[in-house]
This record gives C-alpha cells, structure tokens and sequence, in this order.
C-alpha cells in the first residue's frame, strides 16, 4: 500500500530538480515605438534576429549610465543607474529597416524576462517592392520580381539617403545588400580628362545591379561643372549628388557620384571596358575638359 506513495514521491523530488525555462517576452514592431524597461543592475537581453546596428542618443543624455552590446542577433542593455525614457535605433546592416525602442531604467530586485522583436502583420509595403510585397514575405519566389521603381533609382536614392540623410530617414529596400568594396581602387580613368580626384566609398546591391557611391574631390583652383558624358567606363547610370564643384580648399570641391552597373561591381566596369553607347560623342569639347563653367568663375 505504501509503493504508490513512494512513487509518486520520488517523482515529485525528479520533477523539482528540471529546471525551469526564462519566458520570453514578444514584441510586435508595427511603426510604433516598443517600451523596453530595465532593471538597474539586471542585464536584458533584446533578440532581434537581425545584424543590426545601435543608434545611440549622445553620451551627454545617458553618459555611462547604458551599457549597449550587440552580437549573434543579440542585443545586451545593462543599465548602471536611473534612465529616464531614452529612444533607441535599431538598423538593419543589410536592409536598412529601422526599428525605434524606448528603453527607461529603475530600482528592482528581480531581473526583467528577454525579449523578442518580431514583424507585426499590419506593416505596409517597402519602398522599391513589388505592388504584393510586404514586409514580412520573403522576396524569393521569383530570381527578379517585377518592381515599382527601377532598380537604378532604388539604388542610387538609397545610397544618397545613406551617405548624406539622418539615420532615420533611410527607406528601407527588401533584397538589398552591401557588397565589400576595395579601397585601393584606381579609378584615373574614371574622370581622366578633368583635374579630379576618385575614391570608392561604399557599395550595395540590388538584384543583379550594383550601385557604388564615388567621392570626387577637384584639384584645381576653378570651377568645373560635372556632366555624366564625361564619364569613361560600362555604366547603367550615373548621378551626381551636386552639378559641379568648387576650387580645390574650399566647402564646395567635394561632392559624389553614384555609379550603376550590371552584372558586376565598378571595379569590371572601369576602362579598357567599353560601353555599348558613347556618351562621351555628344559631350562639348569644352565641357569635356572641365571649361564650360570654369572660365566664368575663374574671372
């Protein structure tokens, strides 16, 4: 009579000793800000699932009071002392998503359980998708959906957003990547015929299009005006971030040029490459050479 009892208490004692999983607290991220409270003391871990980058309001509003590390998909907020609410940004590295957290840090004796962000089911269309696309549904059905913007724009507005606009307002594109680029690229024959300086700075891609944003710094004392026709190599389109620039020191010598190519990065687009159309053969001699404006405000 005494077995069942003897069973049923030394199954009690196994079940004791299993330990018990933290719960995690889910998150849905639908344009609105998501509260992340934290314990002083208490590291809290935030998963994301995604390589993302931290934006963080300036050391004089939170000092050393945060401690932000990111790994793995992996976000770790360890607060020292009281935070009063303080917004976060979350990007995405490959895609560009944002998303906004706001995190404040008071006394408690318990720490707080994980959390996990994950897309909501009211989240609209992405900028450069298809009218279908959304943003939680992969972009792999089809090697090359059909788009409401040309690749060419998507790329070279990104770009421009990413190299010049506030960290906030870079749209989003679903299926683009930044690609490694090599800094000691020789881009002489990119512009050869004006005094011009060319370094590559950053590359992404979209499909089978590349866009590579260019630094161009003139070495002379006058103004040049920048016409794409002047550019020698294999390019699906180029733009300018400013229609000229000014004479070597001053704020106006430095601008950019967005470069896109098909099929391949710049570097196998770049002279003895040869493009299918001139442009160059509807160019101005004197433009060519960078005097079309130059003579005037040299005077």
């Amino acid at each position: 009579m005494l077995r069942p009892f003897r069973f049923l208490a030394c199954l009690t004692l196994l079940i004791s000793w299993i330990p018990v999983s933290h719960a995690v607290e889910i998150l849905k991220w639908e344009r609105m800000p998501l509260a992340v409270p934290l314990v002083i003391g208490h590291e809290r871990v935030v998963f994301i699932d995604r390589n993302v980058r931290v934006g963080v309001p300036a050391p004089a509003s939170i000092g050393d009071r945060l401690r932000v590390q990111s790994a793995g998909g992996a976000i770790y907020l360890l607060a020292n002392d009281t935070i009063e609410p303080t917004r976060l940004q979350l990007q995405d590295a490959d895609d560009g998503t944002l998303i906004l957290i706001d995190i404040a840090a008071q006394e408690g004796d318990e720490p707080l359980e994980p959390v996990r962000i994950v897309e909501g089911d009211a989240i609209g269309l992405r900028y450069g998708g298809t009218s279908t696309q959304a943003l939680d549904v992969p972009i792999t059905a089809t090697p090359n959906p059909a788009r409401e913007t040309p690749v060419p724009v998507i790329l070279t507005r990104y770009a421009a957003q990413h190299l010049y606009a506030p960290l906030r307002t870079v749209e989003p594109v679903n299926g683009l990547s930044r690609g490694n680029l090599h800094r000691d690229l020789v881009l002489d024959t990119l512009l050869p015929t004006l005094p011009i300086r060319a370094n590559a700075l950053a590359t992404w891609r979209l499909e089978d299009q590349w866009v590579t944003a260019v630094r161009l710094t003139n070495t002379a004392h006058r103004w040049i005006d920048l016409d794409p026709r002047a550019l020698q190599g294999n390019f699906v389109a180029a733009t300018f971030q400013h229609p000229d620039l000014g004479p070597t020191g001053t704020s106006h010598d430095t601008t950019v040029v967005y470069l896109v190519t098909r099929g391949h990065g710049l570097a196998k687009a770049l002279l003895p490459a040869i493009s299918p159309i001139d442009a160059s053969r509807n160019l101005p001699a004197a433009a060519a050479a960078g005097d079309a404006k130059g003579v005037d405000h040299a005077q």
